[in-house]
């Protein structure tokens, strides 16, 4: 649409809702904001069914499970800025086809209800895009690379955006530890997985369009050193750009091999701090007897504690407000306030703010109109919350 006006640009720009590189975007970098993003972002509501199934087997795993999100579009288009997406390799396809759970449903006496995705979706090589196999195989995109062409399609439609992060779990074991039932087992990803991954991302964002490992490592000889040494690009450098990031640190050594600090790889691993690889790191709080990347147990408290001193020593971290549907059913906004005032750049949650939960109305957002903020920790003076993307 053209504007018949008269308007100055400056005004323009601001009634068009678009945002552009200017002083603040060259002070601003991309790990001195604070975005919001969703658990298992890809997620379907389980099957009725199964979610009646796994209630006999196991309470606790049918509460954690009974969440659900709207298409990635819709979430990109609500603010989500840090998408997770759970993949599991198939490297000589149709692994994971025919899933078991429908017939562990029927020896229950329990009528399967019908799995919307299509099934060719299920053959063939590419990854797939699935929460717990067998089971929860339920997704808004399947395979991956539909996953990743749809973000590509919004991010190419709205070039402006602060950098949107990819999380990326890979799902390589035996659900539950297998217990009593015969689960497909996982392909376990090798060095050959891994690089066949990152030609995939490359091929639908281009080089161009993702941060990587060596843009941020620059001249450093490590990543650890280079986000002590000159941390990470502006917002400037990387508007309308995505970031991969790996969810769980079991994948360093052999996404690592041949790699060291990453070099010529396109997934930041989530890493030990002071470790070569390191330039993001989770601090996923609140599970009792979790660790942080081979800390102690990690609490709220713990969590207030260590991840503001990881955000001033240039680390990238993620965090969640809430897990397992626990703080939502409680209305505790104790985990959802330390993310907030802790400077975690990613904070996820089963419950963004357009998709409020149905207990107590529980959501996790920044306010009205606000897809950024400035991070309370180490955003410069020139930061405004209001001008990141309006």
């Amino acid at each position: 649409m053209r504007l018949r006006s008269a308007l100055p640009l400056t005004l323009l720009t601001a009634v068009m809702g678009v945002a552009h590189a200017g002083p603040m975007d060259e002070t601003v970098h991309l790990n001195q904001i604070q975005v919001i993003g969703t658990h298992n972002s890809y997620r379907r509501d389980i099957s009725p069914t199964t979610l009646k199934w796994l209630t006999k087997l196991s309470p606790q795993a049918a509460i954690a499970l009974d969440y659900h999100h709207d298409t990635i579009t819709s979430q990109l288009d609500h603010g989500v800025r840090q998408l997770e997406i759970d993949i599991y390799a198939d490297s000589e396809g149709g692994r994971y086809a025919h899933p078991k759970g429908p017939e562990w449903e029927r020896k229950a006496g329990l009528t399967p209800n019908r799995d919307p995705t299509p099934p060719q979706a299920m053959q063939g090589t590419d990854f797939k895009v699935m929460h717990i196999v067998d089971i929860d195989q339920r997704s808004n995109c399947q395979p991956l690379r539909v996953c990743l062409s749809e973000i590509k399609a919004w991010s190419d439609a709205h070039p402006n955006h602060v950098p949107v992060f990819i999380d990326l779990e890979t799902k390589q074991d035996i659900p539950f530890g297998g217990g009593k039932l015969d689960f497909t087992p996982p392909e376990v990803f090798t060095p050959a997985t891994y690089d066949r991954l990152d030609a995939e991302l490359v091929s639908v964002f281009g080089q161009n369009g993702i941060v990587t490992p060596d843009q941020v490592r620059g001249s450093a000889e490590t990543l650890d050193s280079a986000v002590h040494e000159h941390g990470w690009p502006s917002l400037s450098q990387t508007r309308g750009k995505v970031v991969f990031l790996f969810d769980r640190p079991h994948d360093t050594a052999r996404y690592t091999q041949g790699h060291p600090a990453l070099r010529n790889r396109i997934v930041f691993t989530n890493a030990k701090p002071g470790d070569p690889d390191c330039a993001f790191t989770e601090i996923n709080e609140g599970f009792i007897g979790a660790k942080g990347n081979g800390s102690e147990a990690v609490d709220n408290a713990a969590a207030a504690r260590i991840i503001p001193n990881l955000v001033k020593q240039g680390y990238l971290v993620r965090t969640r407000a809430d897990a397992n549907t626990i703080e939502a059913r409680q209305n505790d906004l104790e985990r959802r306030n330390v993310a907030f005032s802790s400077g975690a750049h990613l904070i996820s949650t089963d419950y963004p703010g357009f998709e409020p939960a149905p207990w107590h109305g529980y959501a996790v957002s920044f306010g009205p109109n606000l897809v950024a903020r400035c991070n309370p920790v180490n955003a410069p003076a020139s930061c405004r919350s209001n001008a990141l993307e309006p």
